[in-house]
C-alpha cells in the first residue's frame, strides 16, 4: 500500500527509498527466455521488455491483465502570453469529452483493454503566469502530487499517464530547458500548431520563465515554479507506480518532462518506466535521449492525452504474451541445437 504524503519531504524520502525490481524473478525470466522455442534474440527488443516487466512484477512468467490509464487536466496562467493556438476553455470541454467517451484516448484505451480514469485539477484556478511568479505554491504542488499519487490503482499491473491542458507544452519546454540547459528555442515546439510568430513568442516566454526560476537543480522546485497541476499529478502518479512496482509507459513530451523532474529527486526514479513513443513535438527525442529512453513507437503523434502510451500497451502485452505463453524447447519436444 502507498503511504500518505503530508509534505514534500515525505515525497522525496519515499521515492528515494522505493524498491527495485525482484532479482529472483528477473533471473528466472532471463533463464526462461533462453529456453523458449526461438533462436536466441529472435524477438529482439520484445525479449528485453518482457524480462524487464517480469522483474518489476516479481513474476518470471507474468501476464498483463489490468492496465490503467489516467488523464490529468489542468489550466495554465501562462496562456495569457498567447502561447497556444486554442483558448483555455478547451481544457474543460475536452475533459467532458473524455468523460463521455468521445476522444481519441477513449478509443485507444478501449483497444488496449485499459481502464481509463480522468482527474481534473482545479480548472477554474489556473496556475500563475511563470514569467512573473512561480506557477504554484508549495501547497499547490503537494496537492497536485497527491492527486496523482492517489489516482494509481494498487491492483493495476501497468500504468500510462496522459494530460490535457491548453498551453502545457510551454511549461514542459521550460522544465526541459531548466533541467538540461541550452537555448529556450531548442526546447520549444509548435504544440497545438502555433505559427512562426507564435513559436518565436513561445520561445521568449519559455526563456523568461527559465531565467526567472531556473537557477535551481531541484526537480520539485522546478516543477513548482515552471510546471502545472496536471504535470505535477503525472509526476506523482509515476512516483506512486515506482513505489508499488507497477511498470509505466511514458507518453509524449509533457509526460516525459514531468518524469524528468523525478530523476533529480532520485536517480532510479524511472527505472520502472519505458518510453511509449517519440512524438512529433520537436524536442521530445532530445529529452528522451537525456533520460536514456528509447521509444517503442514513432508515429508522428502530437495529440497528448496519453495516446502514444496507450498505443504502446499492446506492444508490451505482446512481449509479455510471447515470453509467458510460448513453449520451451523441452515442453515442445523441439531440438534446441
Amino acid at each position: 500500500m502507498l503511504p500518505d504524503l503530508t509534505d514534500l519531504s515525505d515525497f522525496r524520502t519515499v521515492l528515494a527509498q522505493a524498491p527495485g525490481p525482484d532479482a529472483e524473478a528477473l533471473s528466472a525470466a532471463q533463464e526462461r527466455n533462453g529456453q523458449l522455442t526461438k533462436p536466441p534474440g529472435a524477438l529482439g527488443r520484445l525479449e528485453e521488455l518482457a524480462i524487464w516487466y517480469a522483474g518489476w512484477r516479481g513474476d518470471a512468467r507474468p501476464v498483463i491483465g489490468a492496465p490503467q490509464l489516467v488523464v490529468f487536466a489542468g489550466n495554465h496562467g501562462v496562456t495569457a502570453q498567447g502561447v497556444s493556438a486554442f483558448p483555455a476553455e478547451v481544457t474543460a470541454q475536452m475533459v467532458l469529452n473524455f468523460q463521455h467517451g468521445g476522444a481519441a484516448i477513449n478509443q485507444l484505451a478501449r483497444a488496449a483493454g485499459a481502464r481509463m480514469d480522468v482527474r481534473a485539477l482545479e480548472l477554474d484556478r489556473p496556475t500563475e503566469d511563470f514569467t512573473k511568479d512561480p506557477a504554484m505554491s508549495e501547497a499547490d504542488l503537494l496537492e497536485a502530487l497527491r492527486v496523482g499519487w492517489m489516482a494509481v490503482d494498487p491492483s493495476a499491473d501497468l500504468l500510462v499517464v496522459g494530460e490535457m491542458g491548453i498551453g502545457n507544452t510551454t511549461p514542459a519546454a521550460a522544465l526541459a530547458c531548466a533541467l538540461y540547459g541550452g537555448d529556450a528555442a531548442d526546447w520549444t515546439g509548435r504544440g497545438t500548431g502555433v505559427d512562426d510568430a507564435g513559436l518565436t513568442n513561445k520561445a521568449r516566454v519559455v526563456g523568461e520563465g527559465v531565467a526567472l526560476h531556473g537557477k535551481t537543480d531541484d526537480g520539485l522546485e522546478l516543477l513548482r515554479c515552471l510546471g502545472g497541476r496536471e504535470i505535477a499529478a503525472m509526476a506523482g502518479a509515476i512516483a506512486a507506480a515506482r513505489v508499488l512496482r507497477i511498470p509505466v509507459i511514458l507518453d509524449g513530451f509533457i509526460c516525459t518532462a514531468a518524469a524528468a523532474c523525478l530523476v533529480r529527486v532520485s536517480e532510479t526514479a524511472l527505472d520502472h518506466a519505458v518510453a511509449g513513443h517519440q512524438s512529433a513535438e520537436s524536442a521530445h527525442a532530445r529529452l528522451l535521449g537525456k533520460l536514456g529512453k528509447e521509444p517503442l513507437l514513432s508515429l508522428g503523434l502530437r495529440l497528448g492525452e496519453g495516446s502514444g502510451g496507450a498505443l504502446a500497451i499492446n506492444i508490451l502485452k505482446s512481449a509479455v504474451a510471447c515470453h509467458s505463453g510460448m513453449a520451451t524447447f523441452a515442453e515442445a519436444g523441439v531440438a534446441d541445437g
